[in-house]
């Protein structure tokens, strides 16, 4: 039986890897095509998936690994229904008066051009299934924290983004979800790393959310983004922008 062929980035770890096991899982005639930049965490996906995983190993930032991952959903299954744009880096953390535009430039390679071009590329393909395109946003994009601009406003683009697809696409489901504060890699970083650089009170929330068991697991909010890469639709949520435990999607929160 042919079922839905979904991409999803950043598949290696954290919520990109919840994301893969979601959809695998809970719709068994699935397929996933997943890339990272790590080869050995996709190809144990792969042993665990028989015949339902493929993986491109590369970096989203050649336009050469973005157009080999659509082939090989095409390739491989034979169509491509939805694609899941979750990798995305949090660093610089600086104020906007000590901006180091190198590294935003990078920041923005990797959290907007890279999807943007990813997303631009597979819509000739989600056309002819109508199908879905689900942007992981933060909701950093509408809530300020101290020396955040660089990745806010990233994310504040991508909820764009996905509201311009809605708007220029009416056969293609876009949406862009905040999946919360979750137990990855990126929080350790919060805690470990960008200490110097934020506001005492926000670099102290975080510990405090990991100190007192407050933050996501992955799982959690994977399974919202998984679902809507399966099922999405509806006028009253294509285009927007939500939280993953909104109202509006609990359908989607089962």
């Amino acid at each position: 039986m042919t079922g839905p062929v979904i991409i999803v980035t950043g598949a290696s770890r954290g919520i990109g890897r919840s994301i893969v096991s979601e959809i695998l899982d809970n719709e068994p005639t699935s397929k996933v095509v997943g890339v990272s930049r790590s080869e050995e965490p996709l190809k144990k996906i792969a042993s665990e998936y028989p015949g339902r995983f493929a993986f491109v190993a590369g970096d989203l930032l050649n336009d050469d690994t973005i157009k080999e991952v659509i082939k090989k959903a095409i390739d491989t299954f034979g169509q491509l229904n939805s694609v899941v744009l979750n990798a995305g880096v949090l660093e610089p953390i600086a104020n906007i008066a000590d901006a180091n535009i190198d590294a935003w430039r990078k920041l923005y390679d990797i959290n907007v051009l890279s999807p943007l071009s990813l997303a631009s590329k597979a819509i000739p393909y989600l056309r002819s299934t109508s199908g879905r395109i689900v942007f992981v946003s933060s909701n950093a994009s509408v809530i300020n924290y101290h020396a955040w601009g660089a990745y806010g406003s990233s994310k504040a683009t991508i909820n764009h983004i996905a509201a311009s697809i809605a708007a220029e696409e009416p056969s293609i489901f876009s949406i862009s979800i905040a999946p919360g504060i979750v137990d990855t890699d990126m929080q350790v970083q919060i805690r470990e790393d960008f200490k110097e650089n934020m506001s005492e009170e926000n670099h102290a929330a975080f510990i405090e959310l990991k100190e007192t068991g407050q933050l996501l697991p992955a799982h959690v909010p994977a399974g919202v983004l998984a679902k809507l890469a399966l099922y999405g639709k509806g006028d009253d949520i294509n285009g927007k922008y939500f939280d993953y435990d909104a109202k509006e999607l609990a359908a989607y929160n089962k």
